[in-house]
């Protein structure tokens, strides 16, 4: 009884581990994708995909874009598609891009599809783009003319995605910018705004005869003036502006001239002030003279009456000679 019981264990424990073994074997071995492979007319040895499981790779990541090119008629090696992936890139995107070009006649090794890939554009993008150009449309760019009217302009740019200056070339942005600063200078070369409303495709013609897309990973096909809008009249605003600070300038003079009149009369005030101060002054010292001069006997009290006399008399003449002047000044009137 105890031998049966030992071999039934020993049986059992013979299929898990043969179980083991295969569950092992079929998971560090992808058989389906190395069928589906050799179905496809695509060689490639079990110890290759052993490796790639060893290599940290993803089989179906490699394979099954190599069945792709091979059914496309594409010529690429299974070394090939697994360095990209183990360098960060997207294979299947690439190869993808590689049978547009391929399908387009385009000329599109896979070193430079790899090299694009992992510049960080989109090669699939920038193949399709080769085929069917884009049409990048730019805000309202503004612009004043010479007679100083603001002209707003939109434009519409198609462009072709240039295959071998895509790695180090310049994006959209650039293209943007760089009419933009064409549209502008455009504008303001010109004389009168009425001339740019007048033929607005003066404007992409000059523009486009800059050569905007040197150094930029496109080409661009044709620069289209969609809008033209009037905008303020820049030049009028700025005489404006002109003659408001030309104005508070002069207001500002003139305060200053005035502060100084007010200061200089105020001045004037003063002295004559100080100047009837000392008049008063003055006067306080006659009698002052006169009550001397009686003590010293330089003059007798006859004298003194007689000087009273004068003063009172010129005294009433005064008072005589303005009553006069008065009543006459209606007479000289009438």
């Amino acid at each position: 009884m105890e031998v049966i019981l030992g071999s039934t264990v020993a049986i059992i424990a013979v299929v898990v581990g043969v179980f083991v073994l295969l569950a092992a074997f079929f998971v560090l071995v992808p058989i389906t994708l190395w069928v589906s492979a050799l179905a496809a007319g695509v060689r490639i040895s079990i110890f290759t995909l052993v490796g790639m499981r060893l290599r940290r790779v993803i089989p179906s990541r490699v394979v099954n874009p190599l069945i792709k090119a091979s059914k496309a008629g594409l010529t690429l090696t299974i070394n090939q598609l697994e360095s990209h992936y183990l360098a960060g890139g997207n294979v299947d995107r690439v190869v993808n891009a590689l049978i547009a070009a391929h399908r387009a006649n385009i000329e599109l090794s896979f070193e430079r599809a790899a090299a694009i890939d992992l510049a960080g554009r989109d090669v699939l993008e920038a193949v399709q783009m080769s085929v069917n150009p884009k049409v990048i449309e730019t805000p309202f760019i503004a612009g004043v003319a010479m007679d100083g009217i603001e002209v707003k302009a939109k434009a519409r740019i198609t462009v072709r995605a240039n295959i071998d200056r895509l790695v180090g070339g310049a994006g959209e942005e650039t293209i943007v910018a760089r009419v933009g600063e064409g549209i502008v200078s455009t504008i303001g070369s010109s004389v009168n705004h009425k001339k740019v409303l007048e033929n607005p495709d003066m404007i992409s013609q000059t523009v486009l005869s800059k050569g905007l897309d040197s150094g930029t990973a496109f080409e661009i096909l044709s620069i289209d003036i969609a809008d033209v809008d009037i905008g303020k009249n820049i030049g009028a605003e700025l005489q404006t502006e002109q003659a408001m600070a030309d104005k508070n300038i002069a207001q500002a003079k003139a305060e200053e001239r005035r502060a100084m009149a007010v200061a200089g009369e105020q001045e004037m005030k003063a002295k004559t002030q100080e100047m009837r101060a000392n008049v008063v002054q003055a006067e306080a010292e006659v009698p002052l003279a006169m009550a001397e001069a009686l003590r010293n006997g330089n003059i007798g009290i006859m004298d003194y009456v007689n000087y009273r006399n004068v003063q009172a008399d010129t005294g009433m003449r005064d008072s005589i000679g303005k009553m006069g002047s008065g009543k006459e000044e209606p007479a000289r009137k009438s």
